[in-house]
């Protein structure tokens, strides 16, 4: 086995663990898990399933991205990324279509480590993060507002503009009794670390909410009023009935989910990096949530990922291999067999408050309000990304964005490709060459192009050359600083060749390199031009050049 498709954890236990080591993993693991256990409960609700689905994905998840993982010290589980696709999933199709929506995904995660497409994941633009994750933090507030606000509306509308007509009806039927205790729970969750770092306020706020309006008998929504009692016991794993109409329905959202869990993960697994000084693996790290997936849709579990909070308070605990992981999955599991009958008690608004406070973390309005601020291109793929988001689809969002971005680099690219020509009537120009071309002969044409040669760069390439006005017997075409041609580029030159030939030009091409030049055998160059036509330097170019004159 390889060292890139070797999981983190081998590695590690090949080396040995100190004592000292392991226990600081046992107790972050312990704070990670019990910090866990209201986020897991949360993302699971605000994303239309069942409590349990979240903690079971929590514990699957977890165990197995720790496990087989690339990185030391990734936290795996349900993420707030998820909560808008898996809602649309489930409206859509129900359990059973997430179910294996996300078994689809998993496979396509692992394709995508197997084909060592890890570190491609990383050139996706960091606006469209900012855009499709800021809108999903929005979209995460607006489906807390019914609870935070105790509106106790039972059929809430998916779509955003929808669900804030149906709000703005409703706002009469304010119970102030949630308003408290969410504020509250925003308030202990923000602020409580300050005052006891190792007991997380997420914690707190639910168990003072919880005795509170048990005690008092306080007119609020519990989990226990809207979802039953929580299982505290592992299901078998099972698979619904799947046919190839279905897998085609749910093939874009597999894609979907696993890509957006491809990107947190390795997003979560770099800043992990630069907080610990270490280097993860990409590929072992998508192979392993893919599995983490695959494995937990099996026991009735949602989408996992990376978890950005989760494993920056594992490192901040003093985690720093996989067993901190390992840990906080067991202490997941031993929550919910001992008490998961308990968890029933949970108000609602203190779910509520917490997700406000996870999509506000998610908001990255600073990053946002930095990126509006830049490039033109980086504000149009923020902003269009950000809309789609919140008003159609994230994966329409994330489709387009994607699209969007590709075709501003390929614009950008065009535009970094110069296309410099110079002839013995226009010597403005020299100082970009060698000093050789001060005997450039008048009948001789010279252009240079610096940059690739690609399909976005080829039609301007090939119109620059083609629309000269001038006359000239002999075109040298420099190309010492192309690092690449592709097919279309190809295509391009041969076509110029072809029409200077037909009208009796002659076309040099000097200073390509070698492995382009086996190039031009395969794409056929040397069918339209002679292979003495293609000369090592710019001196040699203008020596044979004089024979045609």
């Amino acid at each position: 086995m390889t060292p890139e498709f070797t999981p983190k954890l081998f590695s590690i236990l090949r080396q040995g663990i100190s004592k000292e080591t392991f226990t600081k993993d046992v107790l972050s693991g312990l704070i990670v898990g019990i910090v866990a256990l209201p986020l897991a409960i949360a993302f699971a609700i605000a994303s239309g399933v069942s409590p349990e689905k979240g903690i079971i994905t929590a514990i699957i998840a977890g165990i197995i991205i720790s496990s087989f993982g690339g990185s030391r010290v990734q936290i795996g589980g349900p993420t707030g990324a998820f909560i808008v696709i898996v809602y649309g999933i489930v409206q859509q199709y129900g359990m059973d279509g997430l179910t294996i929506a996300t078994f689809m995904a998993g496979f396509i995660i692992i394709g995508l480590g197997v084909l060592r497409l890890g570190n491609l994941l990383k050139f996706i633009p960091y606006s469209l993060i900012v855009g499709f994750t800021s809108g999903i933090a929005l979209i995460i507030f607006s489906s807390q507002i019914n609870d935070f606000f105790g509106l106790h509306i039972s059929k809430v509308p998916a779509n955003f503009i929808d669900k804030w007509t149906v709000y703005f009806k409703n706002f009469d039927h304010i119970n102030w009794y949630a308003i408290i205790i969410a504020t509250a729970t925003v308030i202990i969750t923000l602020y409580f670390q300050k005052i006891i770092k190792k007991i997380p306020g997420s914690i707190v706020a639910i168990l003072l909410s919880t005795i509170i309006v048990k005690v008092f008998n306080l007119p609020v929504d519990t989990i226990e009023s809207n979802f039953g009692v929580i299982p505290n016991n592992l299901s078998m794993p099972s698979f619904p009935k799947i046919d190839f109409n279905t897998v085609q329905a749910l093939i874009q959202p597999a894609f979907a989910i696993a890509l957006l869990g491809s990107i947190e993960s390795l997003l979560s697994a770099v800043v992990s990096d630069s907080m610990i000084g270490g280097k993860h693996r990409s590929n072992m790290e998508l192979i392993a949530q893919g599995f983490a997936n695959i494995v937990s849709s099996l026991f009735g579990g949602i989408p996992a990922t990376g978890a950005i909070a989760r494993t920056a308070t594992n490192v901040k605990n003093g985690g720093r291999t996989p067993i901190a992981g390992i840990v906080h999955a067991l202490v997941l599991l031993a929550i919910m067999l001992i008490l998961g009958p308990y968890a029933k008690l949970i108000p609602m608004p203190c779910l509520a408050g917490i997700l406000i406070v996870v999509a506000y973390h998610m908001s990255e309005w600073r990053q946002f309000k930095s990126i509006l601020k830049g490039n033109r291109m980086d504000i149009i793929i923020l902003l269009t990304t950000f809309f789609l988001t919140v008003i159609f689809d994230l994966i329409i969002a994330i489709e387009i964005g994607i699209v969007l971005s590709s075709f501003m680099f390929m614009k950008r690219m065009s535009d970094a490709v110069q296309i410099q020509n110079i002839s013995s009537e226009n010597k403005s120009g020299e100082h970009l060459f060698d000093e050789e071309l001060v005997d450039l002969p008048k009948e001789v044409l010279l252009y240079e192009i610096n940059g690739p040669l690609f399909f976005g760069a080829a039609r301007q390439f090939q119109e620059t050359i083609t629309n000269t006005h001038l006359q000239p017997k002999v075109i040298i075409i420099r190309m010492r600083y192309v690092p690449m041609i592709d097919a279309t580029g190809y295509q391009s030159l041969k076509e110029i060749i072809h029409s200077y030939k037909a009208r009796n030009i002659h076309v040099i091409i000097s200073g390509i390199k070698d492995d382009l030049k086996k190039d031009f055998e395969k794409n056929g160059v040397f069918l339209v031009l002679e292979k003495e036509f293609v000369v090592k330097n710019i001196a040699t170019a203008i020596e044979q050049s004089k024979e045609y004159i």
